[in-house]
């Protein structure tokens, strides 16, 4: 499964690292544009973090060698959304051929809309408990990895639960604890 991970997905870094850590373990390949990228990077220069944006972002592009998707020319003049300045998300979407755009953004792409284009909308926590109904083995995992960067960042204990359900993933944390 080919997803691209909309700025909104990108931004929180602990629902960033979950993300990117189940793809580093082959559960689906992630996509981006130069456009999302640079997003995230001005969204993080009003939190004075443009620079450790970028050098993650130079990471990501290392890590995930093809996850970069090029503009293709005249597809975002076609397109339409209720917010146009997210059709280059859509349209990055159709020139990775994505199956799915992961997003919390649901108003802003219409299921309509993207099922026209061969692409559907999914929510991060719904996906990753998806995912970890079928591959639960690598989904733990990345989840555990990510968790102990996040207390080894801390200097302390931190809730696997609470880190969860900070970054916006209960339905996922609900089914790591049982």
């Amino acid at each position: 499964m080919r997803a691209v991970l909309d700025t909104c997905v990108i931004f929180p870094p602990v629902l960033r690292d979950v993300l990117l850590s189940v793809a580093a373990r082959g559960v689906y390949q992630p996509l981006w544009s130069e456009r999302i990228l640079e997003e995230w990077a001005r969204a993080a220069r009003r939190h004075g973090q443009e620079e450790a944006v970028r050098q993650t972002a130079a990471a990501m592009n290392a890590q995930f060698v093809g996850a970069m998707v090029g503009p293709r020319p005249g597809l975002e003049a076609r397109l339409h959304l209720p917010d146009p300045d997210d059709i280059h998300v859509l349209a990055t979407a159709i020139a990775g051929s994505a199956d799915i755009i992961i997003t919390v953004n649901a108003s802003d792409f219409p299921q309509h809309v993207l099922r026209a284009e061969g692409v559907e909308r999914r929510d991060p926590d719904g996906l990753l408990w998806e995912m970890w109904s079928h591959h639960a083995g690598p989904v733990s995992e990345a989840v555990s990895q990510v968790h102990q960067r996040a207390e080894a960042m801390s200097g302390g204990p931190v809730s696997r639960k609470a880190l969860l359900k900070r970054a916006r993933l209960p339905r996922l944390a609900k089914a790591l604890e049982g």
